[in-house]
């Protein structure tokens, strides 16, 4: 029998509650595995990619909330419809607390199919969530187009990042992509939710570390990783400790337990 090839795991999970959905003077992020957000930013709720149920893999970390304890969202946003970011049992789950969903045109006629209104939006689309500005970033990630199995050819504008302005800084979201020349010509964020899976339809190990080294002020906080338990997926293997070394200003590197909250600050003087 093989053994099991090392996998890198994030920190014991740190479960929250209806708590960490109230009114705030700031703003809190907080990792709920592979590649979800949940944004309090002053009292506005937004979540990212949120698979907080219904993974199709076996997993090595506890969710930190589940979708029926999720009292209000003012937004869900959706990069693209992978089922790693796209959980249909999750999304129908909080449909009832959840006051809008965006993603890509194809991300909201899946969401249309399941009888979950939606917007979608183009590459480059700006809108607003209370006083939060997203603006829709693009992504590079139609590895789909590789396997015969897929009925429909997919689009580079089925997929996408977002890039969020709030009172207290900017997050950054690049989706799951590879490196795009646009991705480099950014403004500074003050946050990256930052994917350094060594995959040839993500972004790659060495151009990771080109993009948080072209953002050297930017807080970056790990995702897709430590969540799937797939030692031998590059997609989901990625090791923190890797980047140590190689990343400028490795103390920006924030390793968090699912569900742990960090506190946006900006990063440069506007």
């Amino acid at each position: 029998m093989t053994e099991k090839q090392f996998q890198a795991t994030p920190p014991a999970t740190r479960s929250f509650g209806p708590e960490a959905f109230g009114a705030a003077e700031g703003t809190t992020l907080r990792w709920l595995g592979n590649s979800g957000l949940f944004i309090n930013t002053r009292g506005t709720q937004i979540m990212v990619d949120p698979v907080l149920e219904g993974f199709d893999m076996p997993l090595l970390i506890d969710m930190p909330i589940k979708p029926e304890e999720v009292p209000h969202l003012d937004a869900m946003l959706i990069t693209h419809a992978d089922n790693d970011h796209f959980s249909r049992i999750t999304l129908k789950k909080v449909a009832d607390v959840c006051a809008s969903y965006h993603g890509p045109h194809y991300v909201a006629e899946l969401l249309e199919e399941e009888g979950i209104p939606a917007v979608g939006h183009d590459i480059h689309d700006s809108f607003n969530i209370g006083k939060v500005k997203v603006t829709v970033t693009p992504a590079d990630h139609a590895w789909q187009n590789e396997r015969k199995k897929y009925n429909r050819i997919f689009k580079f504008e089925d997929f996408c990042g977002f890039w969020i302005e709030t009172e207290d800084g900017t997050i950054w979201i690049p989706g799951d992509s590879r490196l795009l020349p646009e991705q480099l010509e950014m403004p500074q964020p003050d946050v990256i939710f930052f994917d350094f899976s060594d995959n040839s339809w993500h972004i790659g190990f060495d151009n990771a570390v080109k993009l948080a080294n072209t953002y050297p002020k930017a807080a970056l906080i790990l995702q897709h990783w430590g969540t799937v338990d797939a030692p031998t997926l590059d997609v989901f293997n990625g090791n923190p400790e890797d980047l140590m070394g190689v990343v400028d200003n490795p103390e920006r590197i924030h390793v968090l337990a699912a569900g742990e909250a960090f506190t946006l600050n900006k990063t440069i003087e506007s």
